[in-house]
């Protein structure tokens, strides 16, 4: 049997709305994992917000950072930081609209402006830390993704101006900002290459606009019940939601589990 691999994304498809992982969802990665199938995280995470999600399933590989920064058994096998003069010049553009930035390496995150009720709501949302502040945190390492601060009615002036970027948004509040081309797709593509997979073994769970790439980009592709319509339309397939057994349910309806 030719090997297969199964990336999941991690919240509202591995994680409940509670944050919480399902115990059918555990056994079921359980039940993957024994017959043989390579189980890979992909999220818009980066690699410390999860680690204890990947030690509690036994996963050692990751499509993380919206896809820049992948990691196979452990190795790094692929990078794609955002470009650091227009991240500069982005920078600059949205503290003078009075918009936070968030800079996310893969070891950390910080944040260029003081305490913020929108991005409190952000992390909040991800139950992660609250970043520090250091407008300086871009200099001298990769930076993978950042978030702006802003909200729908004002996206617009950024997408239009900044065509090294890509933004999606993520939350009522925040949009990622990722390097053009930059995806959870790319990020498969990246770990395709190094595993020498056909494309009819990879399969994809999601339920996030930050979705829609790999959900279109992957033959076997299952949208979350809970997921938007939008992301429900690119999909091959919609399983249950995520708080009914969504996960099992639809292993179930690709024939992975019986």
């Amino acid at each position: 049997m030719n090997q297969q691999i199964i990336f999941f994304d991690i919240d509202g498809t591995l994680l409940d709305h509670e944050k919480q992982l399902p115990a059918s969802t555990k056994y079921a990665v359980k039940e993957l994992k024994e017959k043989g199938y390579e189980v890979i995280i992909a999220t818009g995470r980066a690699p410390y917000l999860f680690k204890e999600l990947r030690e509690e399933l036994d996963i050692n590989s990751y499509v993380s950072l919206n896809g820049q920064y992948v990691v196979v058994n452990n190795k790094v096998i692929f990078k794609n930081p955002l470009e650091k003069n227009a991240l500069k010049s982005f920078s600059e553009f949205a503290l003078k609209n009075n918009h936070p930035v968030v800079y996310q390496s893969h070891e950390g995150m910080k944040t260029t402006t003081e305490l913020h009720p929108g991005l409190e709501e952000c992390v909040q949302s991800l139950q992660c830390y609250y970043p520090e502040i250091d407008p300086t945190y871009l200099e001298g390492r990769d930076i993978y993704q950042s978030w702006i601060l802003c909200n729908e009615e004002e996206e617009s002036s950024y997408k239009g101006k900044f065509d090294k970027f890509e933004f999606i948004r993520w939350h009522e509040k925040a949009m990622d900002v990722l390097p053009i081309g930059g995806s959870k797709a790319r990020g498969i593509q990246a770990v395709i290459d190094h595993l020498g997979v056909h494309e009819d073994d990879i399969y994809a769970f999601g339920d996030g606009l930050n979705d829609i790439e790999m959900l279109k980009f992957v033959k076997n592709s299952v949208a979350m019940g809970n997921a938007p319509e939008a992301v429900k339309k690119v999909a091959k397939h919609v399983t249950k939601h995520v708080d009914d057994d969504g996960i099992v349910h639809g292993l179930e309806l690709v024939g992975l589990l019986k």
